[in-house]
């Protein structure tokens, strides 16, 4: 086929809504520009329409190219502020980061595609008008899809952003979270969106009353779901206490710059020390963002840390930061990405060697930003990186016990792990589970896009997970207190300097989730895949096997 008569044909039309329908689908994993209300529906929406072209494509050939360009559409718009940090920040020409762009939203569509494939490949002969086989064929395209969010979450570290649960922080399928996790609440979303395309496919064939089969077994599922709401997964632990969250909107060309860094220290001393909007109710607990103090400890003056200490003794409060360290065990030089805790009675040589016992290192590091994959040093030379090659920190870490509560420090891209945060809430780690999560960022790097937005979404799925309050201080946002049940209690204005006083009550109770992970739904998922497949399989056989003329 030349390239004429390519535009003039329907395979044209059908690419291009498929690549502007995925572009339209990245708007749903964030209230903004889209309202909150919106983005479930607007998120079943744009799956159910590659659903569709999936289960009636002639070939597989038809479906990889419907799938990829659906999927480029969503990772190059949904990620487009990954350029910011890449060419803005990191130095790289314009032109490269964008390619480095498509290449990595090429990459992430693999997986739908792969998901597409199988889906197409099991299901293609089971679209059939039955009400049994129509729901057969909605939960086995929602497995494919799930598996394939899991995979891409997964394999080569994972990168988890822009899964389908993110879009159902609201709605009905949200207290799913709890039960099921994140990945769950994929599944019944992406059969939402299946049994829509069903309805259509339903509606042209005129067996519409059949294909609203799955349609209202969606529909039992968000009435489950505002049943669920009501449900009780954590009990109060301790007294409530109060805390400060602060952001201090030090811009990213600043921020390691040497001549800049001393001012720097300097706002967040300021705003740590404001005085509380009410006499004697100063903050038990102090949270700063991931490297408010951008240089290793140990290359700090002494005076620096003297000051802090006296801030903590001003507002007789703990504090608790993100900074790098550089400490020595058994020998070996570590430098990770940490956040510690401590007090006005802290010893300052104890700060500056790194020996808090109030300290969490960074397990989960981000590729090419805080560790490099093998064969890309010459990428991250490329984009002048600082602090790019850490240490991981040790699974299973305690939280820290402040104030009566048991507070769990994750760092930045952390919280996209559900399944890893879910590990500091079991009553199993040393020193009990914890009964707050908090988050500390600095999302500098990509400008004021849609990453701040996204990623407070995300925060809120790990509190709807763990029925815990997760705190998230940011440099440059988004800085807010988001409640056990995923709502955001109050929340600071992006890019402005400020702190956020708020009362917190901790909460223990382990939700399903917390208990068994992922696990439940890659076995459900299996479950299905396995029904689906196994009679494919011996109706192939049988269509294959000699008859007795032919043995004869």
């Amino acid at each position: 086929m030349t390239l004429r008569s390519y535009f003039q044909s329907p395979s044209a039309l059908r690419h291009a809504l498929l690549l502007m329908v995925g572009a339209v689908h990245s708007l749903s994993f964030a209230p903004w520009p889209l309202p909150a209300w919106a983005l479930p529906y607007v998120q079943i929406a744009c799956l159910a329409f590659l659903a569709r072209h999936t289960l009636q494509a002639p070939g597989a050939r038809s479906v990889a190219a419907n799938a990829l360009l659906f999927g480029f559409g969503q990772f190059s718009v949904g990620l487009y502020w990954l350029t910011i940090s890449m060419h803005q920040f990191g130095g790289m020409p314009l032109p490269l980061a964008i390619l480095a762009l498509l290449l990595f939203a090429a990459a992430m569509s693999l997986y739908g595609m792969a998901a597409c494939l199988l889906a197409w490949r099991v299901l293609r002969e089971r679209v059939r008008p039955e009400p049994l086989a129509v729901v057969g064929v909605a939960a086995g395209w929602a497995a494919c899809w799930t598996l394939g969010e899991w995979l891409r979450g997964t394999l080569f570290t994972g990168f988890p952003w822009l899964n389908i649960g993110y879009a159902h922080v609201e709605g009905v399928l949200a207290p799913w979270a709890a039960l099921v996790g994140v990945y769950g609440v994929a599944w019944l979303a992406a059969f939402a969106s299946a049994a829509v395309a069903l309805m259509a496919l339903g509606r042209n064939s005129g067996k519409d009353v059949q294909a609203a089969a799955a349609l209202a077994v969606s529909l039992l599922t968000g009435l489950v779901g505002i049943a669920l709401s009501h449900s009780v997964w954590s009990r109060p632990h301790g007294d409530p206490i109060l805390v400060r969250l602060v952001q201090g909107n030090i811009p990213q060309s600043q921020k390691f710059d040497p001549e800049h860094i001393d001012r720097g220290i300097a706002d967040y001393m300021m705003l740590a020390r404001l005085e509380p909007k009410q006499e004697s109710q100063e903050p038990a607990i102090t949270v700063l963002p991931e490297t408010v103090v951008p240089l290793l400890q140990n290359r700090v003056h002494p005076q620096v840390w003297s000051r802090w200490l006296e801030v903590a003794r001003e507002r007789d409060t703990t504090l608790l930061m993100g900074l790098p360290l550089h400490d020595r065990i058994a020998g070996q030089e570590r430098y990770t990405n940490s956040a510690v805790a401590f007090d006005g009675d802290a010893d300052l040589n104890d700060i500056v060697q790194a020996r808090l016992p109030l300290r969490y290192d960074k397990v989960h590091l981000v590729p090419f930003g805080e560790f490099v994959p093998t064969g890309f040093r010459w990428f991250v030379d490329m984009m002048q990186i600082p602090l790019g090659d850490f240490n991981r920190g040790t699974l299973g870490q305690p939280p820290m016990s402040i104030a009566g509560q048991q507070v769990a420090p994750n760092i930045c891209y952390e919280d996209v792990f559900g399944e890893e945060i879910i590990q500091s809430v079991r009553p199993d780690v040393v020193g009990g589970g914890a009964s707050i999560l908090v988050n500390v960022s600095n999302l500098a790097w990509f400008g004021d896009s849609w990453s701040l937005h996204q990623h407070l979404q995300i925060s809120r799925m790990r509190s709807l997970e763990t029925a815990r309050p997760m705190l998230r201080a940011t440099n440059t946002g988004m800085t807010a207190a988001i409640a056990p049940n995923g709502m955001v209690r109050a929340v600071l204005q992006p890019h402005v300097k400020g702190v956020l006083d708020v009362e917190v009550q901790g909460t223990s109770g382990l939700t399903p989730y917390v208990r068994w992970g992922n696990s439940t739904t890659l076995l459900w998922c299996a479950l299905w895949l396995a029904v689906l497949i196994i009679p494919w399989r011996r109706s192939a056989s049988n269509s294959s096997a000699p008859t007795g003329a032919e043995n004869r």
